[in-house]
Formats: structure tokens, C-alpha cells, sequence
């Protein structure tokens, strides 16, 4: 069975501590789903009081790091303490034995504190920003970013980015499909674009609040397919291109074009997940334009190719008959230009 570690430690946030739970916990979306259990493991396996003053004991220590294959670190309550010694010993082993090492918001201090983060790139919390670049200087800290994925190691920025990022590794394992309907379980968004800017000073409005931008937003996503040009979303909000251009950026903390062109690659993955439909047809669906501009974006975005991606998250058994031939197609081109094709 997959075993997911949560560190826990005295002064824990309940909310940190819950959103691993709530993602990877026992109410699993799909029975295609290998079985997963999240162990909430404490030094000495001993109880933990959380900031709101209530008692946590799960019997788990943290000797169960060493067998689990990800190890999510919640906020810290102190970026200026240092985690404590088997703490960090902890983690290390398990990053020798090949988990995924996750630090949530304040999480990425005690991750730094292992060294693992020596010269790759990290996320935190905006407030904490200095304090972490004070302290880990050999750290690379991308201070917009809602979470940074590195492979083997991944962190966040604050509160509730925690969600995206553990949102972010279940759609990275299961699809984005799986995704999805945890998300909808938790009334989150499945995916949100932008960076720490828009919690900074501008919060994204919401739709249906009566904000212009809000407005575009929703019929930008409702016409991917279309040609969607900066000019054409300002007109749609009323707004000069200056100004839109700069409200945009405020609020979501993105280009215009960066955000449309995330937004074309999660439809994409949804189609490929739920559809038998073509590669050309979900291209034109999505407003690529081709086939070709299609697979080069999929291969920067997720370093991988669409049909490739729908090998593995809708498998050979949910494979249409009108796909076979799209499908061999594919994997001859890739064969020969893996990078070009998909």
C-alpha cells in the first residue's frame, strides 16, 4: 500500500495539517485508485497540541518516513527556529530512499533545513520571503510562484496555495480528471494560474462578483477555440489595453498569454482523459491551431507528449477503437522526435 508521512510537530496549524488528508485521504474519488494511507507521524509517536489548542495522536513516529513514498511537511510555526534535529534527520532518509519531499507554505523552512534545497528552486510564503532568502541563501526562492515543482522536491507558497500544490501532485499522479473531482469534493478550484501577486495586493475577483475582469475571465474559458488576443479581451472588459494589461497582471500575477495558454493545456488534459476524440480535434478545440503547436506546448508544460498522456491516464482498457490509429500514428512520431510529437 502507498503510504503518504505528514509531519506533525507541536503548534501545527489544523488547516495544514488537514489539506494532505482531505486530498490523499481514505474518501478516495475513483475505485481505480491504488489504496493509499496517510500516517500523520510525530517524534517519539507521541501526541502533538495544534494552535488551536486541541490534541492530535495518531501513534505514528517518524520512523515511518523511511517506508513512505512522499513526505508532506506542513507550515512550520516559527521560520526563525530551526526544525529540529530528528526532524531533519527524518526527511533526509527518506529522501535517500526516493520519496517525494513536499514542504507546505512555512513547510519549505524545515526542508531547507535538511539541505536539500541547496541551489534548486523553492516557494514560501510572500510575508516570509526575506526571512527564508536571509536564511537559505543558497536556495534559488521564487518568490510568485503558488507552489514549485522540482521533481523529487516540491513547496509551496502560503495557506491555502497548500491546496493547489497537493491538488498539483494528485493531478501529476492520477490525472487531472482525478483531480478535478476532489477538488469539486473540497468546493476548490481544480487549478489556479497566476502567482502570489494576486493575494499580495489584488485578490482575483471572483466570477459573478460584478468585476469586469472576473467577467473575461469566465468567456475567456468558454472560448479557447477562438483567436484570443490581448485587444479582444480588453474590449471585453471594457478596458483600454494599458489598463488591462496591468489590472491583469496585478490581479492574476500572469501575462495575459501565459494564462490563456495554461488554461488551453488543462482543457486539453481533460479532453484527453474523457474523450476518444483525435489529437487534431482537440487541438482545434483548444485554439492551438495544429496538432504540431499543440504537442510543443504540452511537451514544455508537462514534459511529456498528448498522446503520451493519455496512455496514462485513460489506459489501454478505456482506449476507443477511433483512437487505435491516432494512437500508433503518434507513437511512430515520437519514436522519432519525441520532443515534436504527441
Amino acid at each position: 500500500m502507498d503510504v503518504i508521512a505528514v509531519v506533525g510537530f507541536d503548534q501545527i496549524n489544523p488547516f495544514h495539517l488537514s489539506v494532505p488528508c482531505l486530498v490523499f485521504g481514505e474518501e478516495q474519488p475513483s475505485a481505480e485508485l491504488p489504496p493509499c494511507e496517510i500516517r500523520v507521524c510525530t517524534p517519539g509517536a507521541r501526541p502533538i497540541t495544534t494552535t488551536a489548542g486541541f490534541v492530535v495522536d495518531t501513534g505514528h513516529g517518524l520512523d515511518e518516513l523511511a517506508g513512505a513514498s512522499m513526505v508532506i511537511v506542513p507550515s512550520w510555526p516559527d521560520p526563525e527556529r530551526p526544525a529540529p534535529p530528528e526532524i531533519v534527520r527524518a526527511i533526509q532518509g527518506a529522501h535517500e530512499n526516493g520519496a517525494r519531499i513536499v514542504g507546505l507554505c512555512l513547510g519549505a523552512f524545515v526542508v531547507a533545513d535538511t539541505g536539500l534545497l541547496t541551489d534548486r528552486p523553492a516557494a514560501t510564503h510572500w510575508k516570509w520571503a526575506d526571512v527564508f532568502a536571509r536564511r537559505f541563501p543558497d536556495v534559488r526562492l521564487d518568490r510568485e510562484s503558488l507552489y514549485v515543482d522540482d521533481g523529487n522536491i516540491v513547496t509551496s507558497a502560503g495557506t491555502t496555495a497548500a491546496i493547489d500544490t497537493c491538488l498539483h501532485l494528485l493531478r501529476s499522479q492520477h490525472g487531472a480528471e482525478i483531480a478535478n473531482r476532489v477538488a469539486r469534493r473540497l468546493v476548490a478550484p481544480p487549478h489556479r494560474d497566476g502567482g502570489q501577486a494576486q493575494f499580495i495586493e489584488h485578490p482575483l475577483p471572483a466570477t459573478g462578483s460584478g468585476d469586469p475582469l472576473a467577467a473575461t475571465l469566465q468567456w475567456t474559458i468558454e472560448h479557447l477555440d477562438e483567436n484570443l488576443t490581448v485587444d479582444r479581451l480588453a474590449t471585453h472588459a471594457n478596458m483600454s489595453r494599458r489598463t488591462f494589461t496591468r489590472v491583469f497582471r496585478n490581479s492574476v500575477g500572469t501575462s495575459v498569454a501565459a494564462w490563456i495558454a495554461t488554461q488551453r493545456i488543462a482543457l486539453a488534459q481533460r479532453l484527453l482523459e474523457t474523450t476518444d476524440h483525435t489529437i487534431d480535434r482537440i487541438a482545434d478545440r483548444c485554439g492551438f491551431g495544429s496538432a504540431v503547436t499543440m504537442r510543443d506546448q504540452f511537451w514544455r508544460a508537462l514534459d511529456t507528449t498528448p498522446s503520451a498522456y493519455r496512455r496514462t491516464f485513460q489506459g489501454p482498457a478505456n482506449t476507443h477503437p477511433t483512437n487505435t490509429a491516432v494512437t500508433r500514428e503518434s507513437s511512430a512520431a515520437e519514436a522519432a522526435n519525441p520532443a515534436r510529437t504527441g
